[in-house]
């Protein structure tokens, strides 16, 4: 009787385990199912068409001029930048700020990484510092410098959005303000280790604007920075709470549309899709406010081709750009 009981004892045991251990690895594969689905291709509805006239402006007729520079890079795959993206497509996200000339006053959009990079990378988290192959080139401040830029020329420092990569070389322009939204700015302090490096930045430079002027194509808001249409910033929340769109039009030239982290790579926009899941989680805000903002830009893509989308980590929205140096800086 005994025996039995014991025998009895050991199969219970026994069935039990194997239960635990299906249940563990039913939960397993479900967890991997779920990962890799926030990978897979899941493009968002179209948009509706837009019928808005392209807004014309009045740039002046010289004195205006984009230029980029380049400050480094951060080796990635396309799996990173979109779902659907290949892990085996290198991505290579760029670092880059742009210069805006105008006669009003020359404008920084971003910084890309400054002079105090490295020490700002190494007050970020080890697990991201261990996942991020960042190439640092010549901050913006000092390729302006050999090119024999006046900084007396420079207006503002205006931000797509207030992340580590994008404020780095703030501190290198001392005394220029820096543009951004109120959410914005109210975002710093909760953004975690992506906006660290802001929150370091005297805020003596913080300048906010809103958007008191009317509709710009598929956005509903506006602000004219210098009131001729050649540089107008609309919100297009989600990345984080104040994050803009940069259209800029200079005279008789290509027109652009500078869009921040909006998207990383143009493909992920022309294809509809958003970012993984993961990257979504550890740098996202809104991922319903950035596919909304996305529909926006979306449309203005099919409706108006000719407006060049420059996304700020997409080396291919770059291609053929002056860079800046002693020959465009005039």
């Amino acid at each position: 009787m005994v025996a039995a009981i014991i025998l009895a004892c050991d199969a219970w045991i026994i069935v039990r385990r194997h239960w635990v251990t299906a249940g563990i690895a039913l939960m397993t594969q479900a967890a991997f199912v779920v990962f890799m689905g926030g990978y897979t291709a899941s493009p968002f509805p179209a948009p509706s068409p837009i019928s808005d006239p392209l807004p014309q402006g009045s740039p002046p007729p010289a004195g205006m001029a984009v230029c980029v520079l380049k400050t480094g890079v951060n080796h990635l795959t396309s799996a990173f930048a979109y779902r659907g993206g290949s892990p085996w497509n290198k991505w290579d996200s760029v670092l880059n700020a742009m210069l805006v000339r105008h006669p009003q006053g020359d404008v920084l959009i971003d910084t890309g990484l400054g002079r105090m990079i490295a020490s700002q990378f190494e007050q970020m988290p080890l697990v991201f510092r261990l996942a991020t192959d960042m190439e640092p080139f010549t901050p913006a401040a000092d390729q302006l410098d050999a090119a024999g830029y006046d900084r007396k020329h420079l207006r503002y420092i205006l931000l797509t959005h207030a992340h580590w990569d994008h404020v780095s070389g703030v501190p290198d322009f001392p005394g220029v303000p820096m543009l951004l939204t109120a959410a914005e700015h109210l975002f710093i302090p909760d953004g975690g280790f992506g906006t660290a490096t802001a929150c370091r930045i005297d805020p003596a430079v913080f300048k906010e604007y809103a958007f008191g002027g009317g509709p710009y194509l598929a956005f509903s808001q506006s602000h004219d920075l210098a009131g001729d249409g050649s540089i107008v910033i609309v919100p297009a929340p989600g990345h984080t709470p104040g994050s803009v769109v940069v259209f800029v039009t200079p005279p008789g030239g290509t027109r652009y549309a500078f869009v921040g982290d909006l998207v990383w790579e143009l493909a992920g926009l022309i294809e509809r899709e958003a970012r993984p899941w993961l990257a979504s989680t550890m740098v996202g805000k809104d991922p319903a406010a950035v596919q909304e903002s996305m529909r926006r830009l979306s449309a203005i893509v099919a409706r108006y081709p000719q407006i060049r989308i420059v996304p700020a980590h997409d080396g291919r929205g770059y291609a053929g750009m002056a860079e800046c140096s002693r020959s465009t800086l005039p």
